[in-house]
């Protein structure tokens, strides 16, 4: 007896349902036309179904009753296309590009070696950067190392990562990753607000940035050393890198968060996932070539945001112009 009462259960069910539970993800469109062809034969798909079915393949959106009405989309084919290109040619384009600025400064250090102090350090020193310009630039070094890093986590991290340190931490560390990256967001947006507001008259580009460039900066030979106020053509380059890399950056970044809170579909969100990788790609290497002549690339170099002050005799050979306008003086020629 009890296989009859629930028999008689789903009849009733059946009879008290407004409709299907298929009818509320089908597509919109095709609804209408849902009926199978008189004559079909059994077993085969009608020439009406196979048009339903190719619609839901290219993405149509049906009728749903809940609110989020992106959930009537049952396949968004433009996905794998997104996938292709974040796990083909983004992620392999991307490595080659940080390969390359690896190796080019090898072979450039290999070949010209540290950058000296030409004149040899000095007894006098001169105020480079204040308190509150290395505090501008460390917040937004420190936030972008770890943005970068847990960014290439995403990307790379079950290539090199996961098979090194397991599922379980490679989870872990991947999930706190994102988290951090998410926040950290802001101190870099910060930081580059602060740079902007405080560097943005020194970065105007003007002709002697011409003449910087034309000779490499002095960079591959002795003796040369083009003139140059408080930034040369080099760091304006690195400057305006960041301003405008960090837009693209904080804009992309930004939606990714709140992706549908504006408007925003999934395609558009694909996109900026693509677009926030290419730049953040081309940005951190060229952060590794600056952070390369911060460093170990140029003697006295590091001290500008170490401790501010920068020995006086490297300050003439790369920032003559600007020695001359702290000191009033007349710019010493010879370093022209």
């Amino acid at each position: 007896m009890r296989w009859i009462a629930l028999t008689l259960m789903a009849l009733a069910l059946l009879a008290v349902s407004p409709q299907p539970l298929l009818a509320q993800t089908a597509p919109a469109q095709p609804q209408a036309q849902a009926a199978p062809e008189a004559g079909a034969p059994m077993g085969r798909t009608s020439a009406t179904e196979a048009e339903i079915f190719r619609q839901i393949r290219q993405g149509v959106q049906g009728t749903v009753s809940i609110p989020d009405k992106k959930a009537g989309v049952l396949v968004q084919s433009e996905g794998e296309n997104w996938r292709n290109i974040r796990n083909g040619p983004l992620s392999t384009y991307g490595a080659w590009l940080l390969l390359g600025m690896v190796v080019v400064i090898a072979v450039f250090f290999a070949v010209r070696g540290r950058i000296r102090i030409e004149a040899g350090p000095s007894s006098r020193t001169i105020e480079r950067f204040n308190a509150v310009e290395r505090f501008a630039h460390w917040l937004t070094a420190a936030s972008f190392i770890v943005l970068a890093l847990t960014g290439l986590n995403m990307l790379y991290g079950r290539y090199v990562l996961l098979p090194l340190i397991g599922k379980s931490a490679f989870a872990s560390l991947t999930l706190y990753g994102k988290m951090a990256h998410n926040y950290i967001a802001a101190a870099f947006v910060l930081g580059v607000l602060m740079m902007l507001v405080l560097w943005l008259r020194h970065n105007i580009p003007n002709a002697g940035d011409v003449k910087w460039l034309a000779q490499g900066g002095g960079m591959f030979g002795k003796g040369k050393h083009p003139p140059a106020h408080k930034f040369n053509a080099g760091q304006k380059l690195i400057f305006w890198s960041v301003v405008g890399g960090g837009a693209v950056l904080t804009v992309t970044g930004f939606y990714l968060l709140m992706p549908f809170d504006f408007g925003m579909g999934i395609h558009d969100m694909q996109k900026f996932v693509v677009w926030h990788a290419v730049v953040a790609l081309i940005l951190i290497a060229v952060i590794v070539g600056h952070i390369y002549i911060g460093t170990i690339g140029m003697e006295g170099a590091f001290d500008a945001m170490g401790t501010g002050h920068v020995d006086e005799n490297w300050a003439r050979e790369h920032h003559n112009l600007w020695v001359a306008e702290v000191k009033g003086e007349r710019p010493q020629h010879g370093h022209d």
